[in-house]
């Protein structure tokens, strides 16, 4: 099955990603990792968007298309797929449209005063890169690797709120382009509570 997740910032794409990886065996697959997976290994494709990224400017968008398509077309997906941060907009999903065909496409719906509320409890490891919230997790360390956490400098309301005006703003046209294969779920505060009927939901499509 060869699934995408929508969602603003702090929907909880990740973690409910890697629930289905989990339970269903689909690969999890996100651009940031496969661009520093290409980086890391000093890929051409990799070192190419690398000098994008030190220039402080977007990765070109076919770019991004070619690293993703590389992914897509490995063993490695061959039983199926979780796209998490991609696409972003109405012609990413023309781009991606081209290299494979999507079954179905979940978007977390979390209203707005829950994003705010996860925005400026989140703490990040530096070292690690493990995530914490400080609703429930009161410790000023990182569990994994004892390195003291950090609160990123985006991580304020003022850089939240313009991007989640440039999320609805593209991300509206590409609801109604996955329209016909769209399942909505509540992102609850509980990982599990929002889980639960998108477990359902793929078992069915499953059977």
């Amino acid at each position: 099955m060869k699934i995408i997740l929508i969602g603003a910032q702090f929907s909880g794409k990740g973690t409910l990603a890697k629930k289905i990886a989990r339970d269903f065996g689909f690969k999890h697959i996100s651009p940031g990792d496969l661009f520093r997976e290409n980086i890391k290994n000093g890929t051409e494709i990799g070192l190419l968007a690398k000098s994008y990224m030190d220039k402080g400017v977007l990765v070109p968008l076919e770019v991004t298309v070619e690293v993703i398509k590389n992914k897509l077309q490995s063993e490695e997906c061959a039983g199926g797929f979780i796209l998490d941060g991609f696409p972003r907009s109405k012609e990413q999903a023309l781009a991606l449209q081209e290299i494979s065909d999507i079954d179905n496409v979940i978007l977390l719906d979390v209203p707005l005063d829950e994003i705010k509320r996860r925005c400026l409890s989140r703490r990040v490891c530096p070292n690690c890169g493990e995530i914490y919230s400080t609703t429930t997790y009161s410790k000023p360390d990182c569990e994994k690797c004892n390195t003291p956490l950090i609160q990123r400098d985006d991580d304020n309301w003022e850089s939240i709120k313009t991007r989640l005006e440039v999320y609805e703003r593209e991300t509206t046209p590409l609801i109604n382009f996955y329209a016909d294969r769209l399942f909505v779920v509540k992102g609850q505060d509980d990982p599990d509570a929002t889980y639960e009927p998108v477990k359902n939901f793929l078992k069915g499509k499953l059977k």
